[in-house]
């Protein structure tokens, strides 16, 4: 299938420096390009989808933690220098 392209000035003149170098014909260079973007999820991977795994996996299972902070860090300062 026949692909046509515009690129802009620089950006060609970096492909082409990029072709010469490797000594790659650009049919080549575009197909492996497609092939590459072709085999790579569909979904964006995000910083999001990276820690999902582990978002809640070390939870305390106490829901208030932010509402009683100045509690707990009290009963904890409290608790340290009691001994």
């Amino acid at each position: 299938m026949p692909i046509s392209i515009r690129l802009d000035p620089d950006t060609e003149a970096e492909l082409r420096r990029r072709l010469d170098l490797e000594g790659v014909p650009l049919s080549d260079f575009v197909r492996d390009a497609i092939r590459e973007k072709l085999g790579r999820p569909a979904d964006p991977v995000t910083p999001y989808s990276i820690g999902e795994p582990l978002f809640g996996r070390y939870s305390s299972g106490a829901t208030d933690l932010s509402a009683r902070r100045k509690e707990i860090l009290r009963d904890r300062f409290r608790d340290r220098h009691s001994r």
